[in-house]
């Protein structure tokens, strides 16, 4: 008996060829059999269906958070940045605040009439303050007091007293305005004067 030869791959060649008569005869090789009654390719699939499945439902959820989030956003940021005109005291709050505390002459067209107002006085008062500050180049801040609120129909009056004070020092005025007001789909600020 001579030297055998190697067995390729551990064992898993192909079978040696038999002789039958005159013809050579190559053994099947054997039939894999399949694990708990499905064949092996159907298992892969089947998981894989599983994982895209588990995937899809995952990315419809967070799809769905984002949504919801962007629209939460969206309602929190209408009802923080909406203009509130259905107080009149609230509306010349907020034209005081822009106009002499921001001096910010857009914000303040939002709760000023839309025909023509004479707001002169409450214009010259802010200049007066702007110039002072140059003038004596100190800062002065503008407040007021309790609003008073007197309405008939779809027009009124607000009265309030302004104070300007000088920053770091004792020096401060006060002057009593009454500023009209008109339902204009909403109250808006249509005329300022001081009264004393």
């Amino acid at each position: 008996m001579g030297p055998r030869e190697p067995e390729s791959e551990a064992g898993f060649g192909s079978p040696d060829p038999r002789r039958e008569g005159d013809a050579v005869v190559t053994p099947e090789p054997p039939v894999s059999r399949p694990l708990r009654g499905r064949p092996l390719g159907q298992r892969g699939r089947f998981q894989s269906r599983r994982a895209r499945l588990v995937l899809a439902l995952t990315g419809g959820f967070l799809a769905l958070l984002c949504l919801g989030g962007v629209g939460a956003f969206f309602v929190l940021y209408e009802e923080a940045t909406e203009i509130k005109r259905t107080a009149p005291d609230a509306v010349v709050d907020s034209f005081l605040a822009a106009f002499l505390v921001s001096r910010n002459d857009q914000e303040a067209a939002l709760y000023r009439c839309t025909s023509e107002e004479d707001l002169t006085p409450i214009v010259q008062f802010r200049e007066d303050v702007v110039r002072r500050e140059k003038e004596f180049s100190v800062g002065i801040s503008v407040t007021w007091s309790s609003l008073q609120v007197s309405i008939d129909g779809s027009s009124g009056t607000v009265t309030t007293d302004l104070t300007r004070t000088i920053s770091g020092q004792a020096g401060r005025d006060s002057s009593t305005w009454k500023f009209s007001i008109v339902d204009q789909d909403g109250w808006r600020v249509c005329g300022a004067k001081q009264t004393s």
